[in-house]
């Protein structure tokens, strides 16, 4: 099963709540770079192997534990199948540790690959509740496509699709805790906050421009004070002809959005030069 990556086309944090998450208001967005996750029933228990050798292969695996709370959910009725247990594997292509979200994308693949194997045993509204007690992403990784969310980021409204744009992605040499970001984040100092209404009429408008002028990310503020070459690949993109630029997520990786596919790849030619990680890729649609 192909699962996509994702980039974060705005994300505002707009408070903290008394129980310690921060509410949000993002608009995610699917594209074409895939992890592979093959899962396979077995008599019983849970393997898994990641061809990614910073990549868990136990209980501290979101997919592991995707497949863990499909098995206690599936448990609560009857289970008329002899093999009660599953082996995961997992082909990584999408960067680890980049805010690109190819953890969740894995949980939520496996979360989809085991309901498929055992006839749908869960519905629709159990398998979101599994991957909303997994993380925000999870859940947004089942609908895909266009999403706005809100609260604290399970709260999804479907968006026009705004598949076939050109990316080019930049994942420098550093790894960023999403924890740390978040405790980092000074909400009295938020930097340039997005305007979501507008870039959701673009994307309805699929005014390109428009809304790659309009991203924005209010998670740079923190991650850019520790890793300012962020900022620094943000000014390359636009210099090789990005309409815009932001960082995806609570960072590292860079995109920038291309107005056609030959200033994309010239874009992608001259940044290989400088980093390793460089990609060229589409936005996608849902399903």
């Amino acid at each position: 099963m192909l699962m996509p990556a994702k980039i974060n086309l705005s994300i505002d944090v707009l408070n903290k709540r008394p129980d310690g998450y921060h509410s949000v208001e993002m608009i995610m967005q699917a594209i074409d770079l895939y992890d592979i996750v093959s899962v396979e029933k077995q008599k019983s228990g849970i393997t898994l192997k990641c061809s990614h050798n910073d990549v868990p292969e136990d209980q501290r695996n979101i997919a592991w534990k995707a497949a863990e709370h499909f098995f206690i959910e599936a448990s609560r009725k009857p289970w008329p199948y002899t093999d009660k247990g599953v082996s995961i594997n997992i082909e990584k292509k999408i960067p680890v540790l980049a805010g690109l979200g190819g953890g969740s994308t894995d949980a939520a693949g496996v979360l989809i690959a085991l309901n498929r194997l055992f006839n749908n045993c869960l519905d629709e509204r159990q398998i979101f509740e599994i991957a909303k007690g997994l993380g925000a992403d999870v859940a947004f990784f089942l609908k895909g496509g266009t999403q706005k969310s809100e609260g604290i980021g399970y709260e999804l409204t479907s968006l026009p699709d705004f598949d076939g744009i050109n990316l080019v992605l930049v994942k420098p040499d550093i790894s960023v805790s999403t924890k740390w970001v978040y405790q980092n984040f000074d909400l009295n100092q938020p930097g340039e906050r997005p305007d979501t209404d507008t870039l959701v009429n673009a994307i309805i408008q699929r005014d390109i421009p428009k809304l790659a002028l309009g991203m924005r990310n209010v998670l740079e503020s923190a991650t850019i004070k520790r890793h300012p070459e962020i900022s620094i690949i943000m000014e390359k993109m636009m210099e090789y002809g990005a309409l815009g630029s932001r960082m995806s997520g609570s960072g590292p990786t860079v995109f920038g959005i291309y107005p056609d596919e030959k200033t994309a790849k010239i874009a992608l030619s001259k940044l290989l030069k400088e980093y390793t990680q460089v990609f060229h890729n589409k936005t996608i649609s849902r399903g």
